[in-house]
């Protein structure tokens, strides 16, 4: 389960949440913008496993929010080609 924090405290905390194990939803104005999930810390795993164990994780959060993976990559794919179809400045 991630512990939920607003960015205000993100900020002014950000080492030692960085330095946690534990998964971080960040939100802002009481609404979720994003989802932190560090690697392991085991020394004993390869870069690869720990990128796998995260991805694990990040599963078990998206689950908990009751979220697919099929529903996360709609949400991409949508917000995608909202920004892509945008004029630029």
């Amino acid at each position: 389960m991630a512990t939920r924090i607003g960015i205000r405290e993100l900020r002014t905390r950000l080492a030692s949440h960085l330095e946690s194990s534990t998964p971080i939803e960040v939100t802002r104005h009481g609404r979720t913008i994003g989802l932190y999930v560090p690697l392991p810390l085991q020394g004993n795993l390869s870069d690869r496993d720990k990128v796998l164990e995260a991805g694990r994780l990040m599963q078990a959060e998206l689950e908990d929010l009751g979220l697919s993976e099929d529903e996360l990559s709609a949400d991409v794919k949508a917000w995608r080609q909202g920004h892509c179809d945008q004029p630029t400045a």
